[in-house]
């Protein structure tokens, strides 16, 4: 897999699509490989017309490991969160979207439609609002604005991922493990296949098991702070997808989202939790590729390509 220079680490990518299509930048979410994204949704865009990027972010995947710094406790980090305690993370959400950034210019990409799922859609409307000149068009998905008061998780979920994991652990265990999460994450009314998502969590384990990563990804959500101020500035067209029984980042996430970023769309679906169900993709996949037909409309071409 090709790697590209950026922000000082090494990131790990993928180019799907056209050269000559309008290329949109995948941000994956909390602890999730470039391989999370689902094959179908992936096919769905491309059969759009639309040319997909997509990258393991730092800490993850076969992108750059962070393992220099002291050992973090999750289980004091997290009281210090709740009583409402500054983290100092080993680096932040503003750092993750500087490594967007950067890739795009590695890839002498000058502009792209940014789409962003859960921690990856917090990093993009950081991308959005700090670097607005480089964004078409943004997709939040399943994502929320950091905003104290909101619905958080549903507390055995929130337990779960605090808790610690073993820097190794034997496969099978830990694809159950990935398997009963997936169950509690997903979307009640569109349940996965068994072995649509067994396949999947062997796939993303074979390519990499690393957990300390996740609890960094994790540190840097909880170190984050309220976007709403930045939101307010964005000026690109803006598209909000959430599922109305996400348990992990409850639907107000996104309805929040939507009320502060100016003519924002929100769509809603019903049944819908946290993931991307394959009897919805097509529906999603539409979308995406309408706003961003509307926003290639009133784009002006750059002449800078994508390597």
């Amino acid at each position: 897999m090709p790697t590209a220079q950026a922000n000082g680490l090494t990131l790990a990518y993928r180019i799907d699509g056209d050269s000559t299509a309008p290329p949109l930048v995948l941000i994956m979410g909390l602890g999730s490989q470039l391989t999370t994204w689902p094959d179908e949704f992936i096919d769905a865009l491309l059969e759009r017309g639309l040319r997909v990027i997509r990258f393991d972010n730092r800490d993850i995947g076969q992108s750059s490991r962070l393992n220099t710094g002291p050992r973090v406790s999750m289980a004091r980090e997290t009281v210090k969160y709740l009583l409402g305690i500054p983290i100092r993370p080993p680096y932040t959400l503003e750092d993750m979207a500087n490594d967007t950034v950067g890739l795009m210019d590695s890839l002498g990409l000058e502009s792209a439609h940014i789409i962003g799922m859960s921690m990856g859609g917090m990093i993009g409307q950081l991308v959005t609002a700090c670097h607005q000149h480089r964004v078409r068009s943004f997709t939040s998905i399943m994502s929320t604005t950091g905003r104290r008061g909101l619905r958080q998780a549903r507390f055995g979920l929130r337990l779960n991922m605090v808790k610690p994991r073993p820097p190794s652990v034997e496969r099978e265990t830990s694809i159950q493990n990935s398997i009963r999460m997936w169950r509690r994450l997903g979307s009640p009314g569109y349940p996965a296949p068994e072995t649509w998502l067994r396949q999947r969590i062997e796939r993303d384990y074979d390519r990499c098991y690393y957990p300390l990563g996740i609890s960094r990804h994790l540190l840097a959500v909880m170190a984050a702070r309220d976007r709403t101020t930045l939101l307010k500035s964005i000026r690109v067209p803006t598209l909000i997808i959430h599922g109305r029984d996400d348990p992990l980042v409850p639907v107000d996430g996104g309805e929040d989202t939507a009320k502060w970023i100016p003519g924002a769309k929100l769509k809603v679906f019903d049944g819908m939790g946290h993931d991307l169900p394959m009897q919805l993709i097509p529906e999603i996949a539409d979308l995406i590729a309408e706003h961003v037909r509307i926003a290639e409309s009133s784009h002006e071409p750059s002449p800078a390509t994508v390597n």
